[in-house]
C-alpha cells in the first residue's frame, strides 16, 4: 500500500512540473505578445521574476529560518556566483525576448538544441571528451532542427538568434555550475540557490533594461496589472520548486523525459491557444528527428552512468571470489604441502590476511571515484 501511495505521489510530482512549466512559458507568452495583453518588455518582466524570486528566498532563509544559508565566502561569490548569475541572466533575458518574435510551437523545437549546445560548452571547458557516438547524436539533433526551421512558416531571423543564443548561454550556465560550485564543494538548493542568484541575476538585466527598455517605458504607454505580474511571478517561482521536488525524488533522467513529453503537450497547446502558431509536416518531421537524437543522447548519459558503477560491483564481486578461491585452495593444498614440504604452509596462510587489508582499500579507493563519477557526470 505504500509503495502504491509513494508511486501516486510522484506522478503528482511529475504533473504538477509539466503544467507549471506549460503554464509558465504559454503565460509569458501572452504577457509579451503585442496581440495579447501587451506587454511587449521582456527584461522588465524577467527582472520582476528575479525580484519577486530573490524576496521570497531572503524571507524564507533570514526571515522564517526555512533552510540555512551555505557558507559563502566573498572569493565564492566572486569567481562563481557571479559569472553563474550573468549567464543565467542572459538566457532569460534572450529567451523570453524570443516570444516577440516567433511561436511558443517553434521555441519548443529550437529548445532541442540544448542537448548540442550543453555537450559543445562541455568539451570547451574541459568536463567532457569529444567521442563519435555522442557527436554523431549531436549531428542528428541539429538536422532536425535545420529541417524543423526550414518547415517553418513564420521564420523570423531575429527571433532564432535570440532563442538559440539563450540555449548557449544556459548551456553555459549549467557546465559553469558544475565547475566552479561542484569544485569548490559547494552544494545549493533551490532557495539558496534564488537567495544568491537572484539579486545577482537583477543587477545584471539592470544594465540592458536601463539603456534598452526605461527609455521605451518612458515614451509608450504600458499598462500593469499587479495581480497578472504577481501571478506570473508566483509561478515561475513554484515551477523551480518543482522541478526540485521532481529530481529529489526520481532523477534527472525522468525530468528529462517529463520534458520530451511537455514539449510536445506544450506544441500541442500553443497551437490551440496561439492561432497564429501554425504547425507543418515538416516541423513535426524536423522535430521527430531531432528528438530521436535527444532521447539517444540521454541513453548514452544514462549508459555512462551505470558503466561507471559497473567496475565497483564487479571488483567487489572478483575480489570476493578471489578471496574464496584462495582459502579453498589453501584448505585444498595445505595438507599436499605439509606432506611435500614439510610445513611450509605458513606462505599460504599469510597471504590470505594480506588479501583482505588489499580489499577494502581497493573497495573505497573505487567508491570514491564513482562519487566523483556521477559527480561530473
Amino acid at each position: 500500500m505504500m509503495i502504491s501511495k509513494e508511486l501516486l505521489l510522484t506522478y503528482v510530482y511529475l504533473l504538477v512540473y509539466i503544467v507549471l512549466s506549460s503554464g509558465v512559458i504559454l503565460y509569458n507568452k501572452w504577457v509579451l505578445s503585442p496581440k495579447y495583453f501587451n506587454f511587449p518588455l521582456p527584461i522588465t518582466l524577467t527582472m520582476i521574476h528575479m525580484g519577486f524570486s530573490g524576496l521570497v528566498a531572503f524571507f524564507l532563509i533570514r526571515v522564517f529560518k526555512v533552510v540555512s544559508p551555505v557558507k559563502m565566502t566573498l572569493e565564492i561569490y566572486a569567481t562563481c556566483v557571479i559569472p553563474i548569475s550573468a549567464f543565467f541572466a542572459a538566457s532569460l533575458w534572450f529567451g523570453n525576448t524570443a516570444y516577440l518574435f516567433i511561436s511558443v510551437a517553434f521555441i519548443q523545437m529550437l529548445k532541442a538544441l540544448m542537448p548540442v549546445a550543453t555537450f559543445v560548452m562541455a568539451v570547451i571547458c574541459g568536463t567532457d571528451k569529444l567521442r563519435c557516438d555522442v557527436f554523431l547524436n549531436m549531428f542528428l539533433v541539429s538536422v532536425g532542427v535545420v529541417i524543423s526551421s526550414y518547415g517553418e512558416i513564420h521564420f523570423n531571423v531575429v527571433g532564432t538568434v535570440y532563442q538559440v543564443t539563450g540555449i548557449f548561454a544556459e548551456a553555459l550556465r549549467l557546465v559553469l555550475t558544475q565547475v566552479l560550485l561542484q569544485k569548490k564543494g559547494l552544494t545549493l538548493n533551490p532557495i539558496t540557490s534564488l537567495y544568491y542568484i537572484a539579486p545577482c541575476s537583477f543587477i545584471f538585466l539592470f544594465i540592458p533594461w536601463y539603456l534598452l527598455e526605461k527609455p521605451e517605458m518612458e515614451v509608450t504607454q504600458i499598462q500593469f496589472n499587479f495581480w497578472i505580474f504577481f501571478s506570473n511571478a508566483l509561478c515561475a517561482l513554484a515551477l523551480n520548486f518543482s522541478i526540485f521536488l521532481v529530481i529529489g525524488r526520481t532523477g534527472a533522467v525522468t525530468i528529462r523525459v517529463a520534458g520530451v513529453l511537455k514539449d510536445w503537450i506544450l506544441i500541442a497547446l500553443s497551437t490551440l491557444i496561439f492561432p497564429e502558431s501554425t504547425i507543418t509536416t515538416l516541423n513535426i518531421t524536423g522535430y521527430a528527428i531531432a528528438l530521436c537524437g535527444v532521447v539517444m543522447y540521454n541513453y548514452l548519459k544514462v549508459k555512462d552512468v551505470r558503466a561507471s558503477q559497473l567496475p565497483v560491483d564487479t571488483m567487489l564481486d572478483r575480489t570476493a571470489k578471489e578471496l574464496k578461491m584462495e582459502k579453498k585452495s589453501s584448505h585444498l593444498y595445505l595438507p599436499d604441502d605439509n606432506a611435500d614440504l614439510g610445513g611450509n604452509s605458513t606462505k599460504n596462510d599469510s597471504s590470505d590476511p594480506m588479501v583482505d587489508e588489499e580489499a577494502p582499500l581497493i573497495t573505497s579507493t573505487r567508491i570514491s571515484h564513482l562519487g566523483r563519477s556521477n559527480l561530473s557526470s
